[in-house]
């Protein structure tokens, strides 16, 4: 065991502190990962603050880790030291069920091990990637191409497949009406993800006050959801919208954006449940759905595609001093449009 110096939460209504954690010896499949970056994920937030359940505290957060291989197993093919890796919101699954042999780890059946907060095959909890160091499973790394830098790499971990993942579900591409509500953390690597597929991408947004960012990033209509007249002007105008903004919204006057046959991804997860009116359903054939991340497999498709195509997030780099004055500024969503933490400042 190895000790690093991490920031973690020890309830939901005080500030995340520096303290220390263990960290396994790599075992043969092992890889060991010096962590640079981490990106601030919604959340992170939702776990700390226990919105979604009590964790299992202390909780250090972070599932949006970039770094550099440190020290691999004996039985490791795929990576070397010095190699720029990644890991996302999973370190392990149970490998057998129809979901994990299908590449959909993140459906296991018996649950996938989340990368903090989950116990993970050994009966030790998980610690994610607010720390300087981590050991995976090499089956659950990904690679880095060169192209990206680490720092605007990592958000892609769990901002970059949340959306890669419905978009090629739902294959969107040339053709396709997207419309992305949010244009936060989320929504706007969707945005640049959808143009680089070829998509029409139309941002729903509270207010126009970000609409400039919207159309810079790639988007071609920007509306604002607290106007009425949006609700009209575009009935009917989408083959596929993604939610990923997590409040409870007025689900039926967003169904109707949908032309026939066409679906509601739900990404963002609010704390409480919303009605869905059945008529915004039936009268035609619209679909509500959701998605949770990606596979493995599908993750790194995502970091090679965004490499390809130049797709970065937008982000702001901070210390890890900064943690919880940066939490605040996402709950006021004053970011544009991640925060990302330089681990080596720990």
């Amino acid at each position: 065991m190895s000790t690093v110096s991490a920031y973690a939460a020890t309830s939901a209504t005080e500030p995340l502190t520096k303290t220390t954690i263990k960290r396994r010896d790599p075992g043969p499949r092992d890889v060991a990962i010096d962590i640079k970056f981490a990106g601030i994920c919604h959340s992170d937030i939702h776990t700390v603050k226990a919105e979604w359940g009590v964790p299992n505290y202390p909780v250090v957060p972070g599932h949006e880790i970039a770094g550099v291989v440190t020290a691999v197993g004996s039985e490791v093919t795929k990576y070397k030291v010095g190699e720029h890796v990644g890991v996302g919101c999973m370190v392990n699954s149970c490998r057998e069920c129809s979901s994990c042999q299908a590449g959909l780890e993140q459906y296991c059946k018996k649950g996938p091990i989340f990368t903090y907060n989950s116990i993970d095959r050994d009966g030790t909890p998980t610690y994610g990637g607010y720390s300087q160091a981590v050991v995976v499973d090499e089956d659950f790394v990904v690679r880095i191409p060169d192209s990206l830098p680490l720092d605007k790499a990592a958000p892609l971990l769990c901002a970059g497949i949340t959306l890669y993942s419905p978009l090629r579900h739902w294959k969107a591409g040339p053709g396709t009406r997207l419309a992305i509500i949010g244009l936060g953390g989320l929504g706007h690597v969707g945005v640049k993800l959808g143009k680089a597929l070829g998509a029409e991408v139309t941002v729903l947004s509270q207010s126009l006050k970000k609409m400039e960012d919207g159309l810079r990033l790639g988007a071609t209509g920007y509306y604002a959801t607290s106007d009425p007249a949006t609700f009209k002007k575009l009935r009917s105008s989408f083959d596929l919208i993604l939610n990923t903004v997590s409040a409870n919204l007025d689900l039926g006057k967003y169904l109707n954006l949908l032309d026939v046959d066409g679906t509601l991804v739900e990404l963002g997860i609010p704390e409480h449940p919303m009605p869905v009116p059945a008529f915004g359903l039936a009268l035609a054939r619209r679909s509500l759905s959701g998605s949770n991340i990606g596979g493995i497999a599908e993750a790194q498709e995502m970091l090679n595609f965004c490499a390809e195509h130049g797709v970065t997030p937008e982000i702001e780099v901070i210390a890890p001093d900064y943690i919880n004055e940066a939490y605040e500024r996402v709950l006021a969503s004053d970011v544009r449009y991640r925060f990302v933490i330089d681990i080596s400042a720990i």
